[in-house]
C-alpha cells in the first residue's frame, strides 16, 4: 500500500526506503574473521569497511528527490496547521504567563511575610497551645523583619548594578530582563499542569487516510469478505474526536454478520495497524435504524483511556440524591457515563490493583452524601478501603474472621427480615400511593423505608473462609437481596478481586445487572465477571493492560456495554466524604447504628484524637471482645501492611501501653486455646469516659 492509503495507525513521515539487498556471504572455504575492538565483536564487510557511508535512498537521485519531496510536504502541512493555530497558542502563552506571574507574586508575599510559620500556628491554636502561638508568632516576626531588610540591600544593589549596566550597554539589557522574566513567568505558569502544550500534535499519520479502500483490505483479512465483495458505506468516514467514525454493512450473501465482525476486533484491529484498545465496535439496532449486518466502528488516534482519572464531581458536593444517576467516569470519546442506582445492583471484578475498589466506593459516595440512605457494609479483607463507611454506616463488618463471619451472615439475615417487613407495608399501601408495588420518594420519606445499599467488598474473602453450608447459604441470601432487594430500595453493590467460579459464583452473577470488570489475564475471566459470551460480543476485558488502571469494560444490559475510564475518588478525599454525610445525617436525626455507637467517630465527635495504634486494634477487634496478639497482628497487616508489617508483639504492647492501655492480662483464652493477646475492655479503658456512654 502506498503512503497515501497506509494502515490506519501507521505512521509513515517519509516514504518507505527501498530495500537494502544481503551483502553476499564469502565462501566457505574463506570464512569471515571478526575483529575485536576492545572486547566487542564487529562483523567485517566484504570490502573491509564498517558499513555504508549513505543510506541507498541518497545514492539515488530519484530515491533522494522523493526523499526530499516527502521531507517537504511533511514540513509545509505542520507549518499549515501550526500557523492556522497560532492564536490559540498566543491565548495559552499569554494565560500561561499570567499565572506564573501570579504564581511568584504569591510565593514572594508568603516568603516576605515567613507564610511557612502560618500553618504551624494555625495548629498550635486550633491545640489551645498558647506558648507555641507566642513563639512562633514572635518567630514569624523577626524572620519577617529580617527579610524585608535583606530585600532592601538587594533591591538597592540591584538597581544600581542595572543603572550603571544600562548606561554602558544602552536600554537593550532591560529589553532583555524584560524577555528572562517573562521566560520565567511562562516556565512557571506551565509547571505541575496537565493542560495542553503550547503547540497541538498535527498528527500527520495514516489515521487521516481511513477510507473504504483500508475497511475493505482489513475485512477481507480477517476472513469477513470473499471474493469481489465490498462493504457497503452507510455513513460518510468523518472525524469524531480523537478518532474515526464509520457506519457500514455487512455485504448481503457473504453469510456474515456484524456480530461476526466484532468477534474478529483483534484481527481487525491488527489489520488497521492499531491495538485493540483503540477499536470500538458495535451493532446498529433496529431502534437506531439498522439490522443484524449494519455495524458502527469507532478508531482512536492512540490509546483513549491514557492519562490521568477524572475527579470525581462527588468529592466537592455538598449533598447528593440517590434518586439521581451518579456520575461514573467517561468513555474512549470523553462523554460522560452516568449510572442510576435505583432497581439496580452491580458487581465489581478484575485482578488486583487494577482500580476495582476504587471503582465500587463511587456508588458508595453518593450514598453517603444523601443522607436518606443507609449503609451495609462488608469489607473480607478489612484494610483501609472502607474506613470511611465507619462514619454513616448502619451496620459495618471488617475481616473474615470467625466472628466476622458471623457477623457477616447475621447482617444479611437482618436485610431479608427487613426486606419482607417492607414488602408487606408496600403491599398493603393502596394503588393511588404505591401503583408499581415499589419504594418511591415518597413512600421512603413517610414510612421510613430509607434506600438502603449493600456494599461487600472481597467478596472472596467471605466465601473462601466458610464452609461448604455457610457459603451455600451467603451466596443464595446475596441472591434473593438482589433478585427481590431492588423493588424494596435495595441497592446491592459487590465486588471480588479473584474472577474464578468459587468467588463469583454463577447464581449471584447472573442476576446483577451492571457488571464492571478492569483488567484479567484472560477471555474466560473476563467472561467470569461479565457473564457468558460477553467477550465474544465485544466486552472483553482482556485487553486492558497494566497501566489501565481505573479503567474496565461496564455491562449495563444484556447486549450494551461501554469501556469506561472512572472518575478518582482517592482515600483522603473519600475520608472527607465520610464526615460530610455523617455532619448529613446528624443534622437530619438518620444516624443509626454502628455508626451512631462508634467510639472511634463518637471521640472525632467530641474532638479527641485517638492514637493510631490504638484505633486500627479496635477497628481490627470490631466484632471481637477478645483475640490473640497473632491475630491482631495479621489484622493490623491487613489494615496497613507499610506500617505494620515488621510489628512485633513486643512492639504492640508498648506501643498501646503508651496509648493509655492497662492491661488486665497478657493470657487470653479463646475456646479452649490460651495465649497472649488482648482484651477490648481494656483498650477501651484508654479511652475518655464522657464519650464511651454516649449512644
Amino acid at each position: 500500500m502506498t503512503d497515501t492509503a497506509a494502515p490506519l495507525g501507521e505512521v509513515l513521515p517519509f516514504p518507505r526506503q527501498p530495500s537494502i539487498e544481503a551483502a553476499p556471504t564469502a565462501p566457505a572455504s574463506q570464512p569471515t574473521r571478526p575483529d575485536l575492538v576492545e572486547g566487542d565483536v564487529y562483523a567485517q564487510t566484504p570490502e573491509g569497511e564498517w558499513g555504508p557511508v549513505l543510506p541507498d535512498w541518497a545514492k539515488s537521485r530519484i530515491a533522494l528527490g522523493g526523499q526530499v519531496r516527502a521531507v517537504g510536504r511533511r514540513l509545509s502541512y505542520r507549518s499549515r496547521w501550526h500557523l492556522a493555530r497560532s492564536p490559540k497558542y498566543g491565548v495559552r502563552v499569554v494565560f500561561r504567563t499570567v499565572r506564573g506571574a501570579g504564581r511568584g507574586a504569591y510565593r514572594f508575599g508568603r516568603w516576605i511575610t515567613a507564610g511557612e510559620y502560618a500553618k504551624v500556628i494555625e495548629d498550635a491554636t486550633l491545640n489551645a497551645q498558647w506558648t507555641d502561638v507566642r513563639d512562633n508568632t514572635l518567630e514569624r516576626g523577626k524572620v519577617a523583619v529580617r527579610r524585608v531588610k535583606r530585600l532592601g540591600y538587594s533591591s538597592a544593589g540591584g538597581a544600581f548594578a542595572l543603572t550603571i549596566t544600562t548606561v554602558f550597554v544602552g536600554h537593550e539589557v532591560l529589553y532583555g530582563l524584560g524577555v528572562v522574566l517573562t521566560a520565567a513567568a511562562t516556565a512557571a505558569g506551565w509547571k505541575g499542569t496537565s493542560g495542553p502544550a503550547i503547540l497541538d500534535s498535527p498528527h500527520p499519520d495514516a489515521t487521516q487516510d481511513l477510507n473504504m479502500q483500508i475497511l475493505n483490505e482489513a475485512f477481507r483479512a480477517a476472513g469477513l469478505l470473499k471474493g469481489e465483495v465490498e462493504l457497503r458505506r452507510v455513513a460518510p468516514i468523518m472525524r469524531d474526536g480523537r478518532g474515526w467514525a464509520a457506519v457500514i454493512d455487512m455485504p448481503r450473501g457473504g453469510g456474515k454478520t456484524a456480530a461476526d465482525a466484532i468477534g474478529k476486533r483483534d484481527v481487525l484491529a491488527a489489520e488497521l495497524g492499531v491495538d485493540e484498545i483503540q477499536v470500538l465496535m458495535g451493532r446498529v439496532r433496529a431502534n437506531s435504524g439498522g439490522h443484524a449486518g449494519r455495524l458502527k466502528i469507532w478508531v482512536a488516534d492512540d490509546d483513549p483511556y491514557l492519562g490521568p482519572n477524572t475527579p470525581s464531581p462527588l468529592a466537592k458536593a455538598d449533598q447528593w440524591s440517590i434518586w439521581d444517576p451518579i456520575p461514573f467516569g467517561r468513555d474512549a470519546r470523553g462523554e460522560r457515563v452516568e449510572l442510576s442506582l435505583l432497581e439496580h445492583s452491580l458487581f465489581f471484578g478484575g485482578l488486583p490493583g487494577r482500580g476495582k475498589s476504587s471503582a465500587q466506593r463511587i456508588p458508595s459516595a453518593a450514598g453517603m452524601l444523601d443522607p436518606s440512605v443507609r449503609h451495609m457494609v462488608a469489607d473480607g479483607k478489612g484494610g483501609a478501603d472502607w474506613r470511611a463507611m465507619r462514619a454513616v454506616a448502619y451496620r459495618l463488618v471488617l475481616g473474615a474472621e470467625p466472628d466476622a463471619l458471623e457477623a457477616f451472615l447475621d447482617m444479611l439475615g437482618e436485610i431479608l427480615a427487613d426486606m419482607e417487613r417492607r414488602f408487606a407495608i408496600l403491599g398493603s399501601l393502596p394503588p393511588s400511593i404505591c401503583p408499581d408495588g415499589k419504594l418511591t420518594p415518597h413512600i421512603s420519606a413517610k414510612y421510613k423505608l430509607p434506600v438502603t445499599m449493600v456494599t461487600v467488598d472481597e467478596l472472596q474473602e467471605f466465601l473462601t473462609a466458610m464452609d461448604k453450608d455457610d457459603r451455600e447459604e451467603a451466596v443464595n441470601r446475596m441472591a434473593r437481596i438482589v433478585r427481590r432487594g431492588r423493588a424494596a430500595g435495595y441497592i446491592p453493590n459487590f465486588a471480588s478481586q479473584r474472577p474464578d467460579a468459587e468467588s463469583v459464583p454463577t447464581k449471584l452473577r447472573e442476576v446483577i445487572d451492571y457488571r464492571f470488570c478492569t483488567q484479567v489475564t484472560d477471555k474466560p475471566s473476563s467472561d467470569m465477571v461479565l457473564g457468558k459470551g460477553k467477550a465474544a460480543m465485544g466486552a472483553d476485558a482482556s485487553v486492558l493492560e497494566e497501566y489501565h488502571k481505573g479503567v474496565g469494560v461496564l455491562l449495563t444490559g444484556p447486549g450494551s456495554y461501554v469501556t469506561v475510564r472512572c472518575d478518582y475518588i482517592d482515600m483522603p478525599g473519600f475520608l472527607e466524604i465520610g464526615q460530610r454525610g455523617r455532619e448529613l445525617r446528624q443534622a437530619a436525626g438518620t444516624l443509626e447504628g454502628d455508626a451512631a455507637s462508634d467510639v472511634l467517630e463518637a471521640a472525632d465527635d467530641a474532638g479527641y484524637r485517638v492514637p493510631r495504634i490504638l484505633a486500627d486494634v479496635l477497628d481490627v477487634m470490631r466484632h471481637s471482645d477478645r483475640m490473640h496478639t497473632s491475630d491482631v497482628l495479621a489484622g493490623l497487616v491487613n489494615v496497613d501492611e507499610e506500617m505494620y508489617g515488621s510489628y512485633s508483639p513486643d512492639q504492640l504492647a508498648i506501643e498501646l501501653a503508651e496509648a493509655g492501655v492497662k492491661r488486665s492480662t497478657t493470657q487470653v483464652k479463646i475456646g479452649s486455646v490460651n495465649r497472649n493477646g488482648w482484651y477490648k475492655s481494656d483498650l477501651l479503658g484508654a479511652l475518655p469516659v464522657d464519650f464511651l456512654s454516649q449512644p
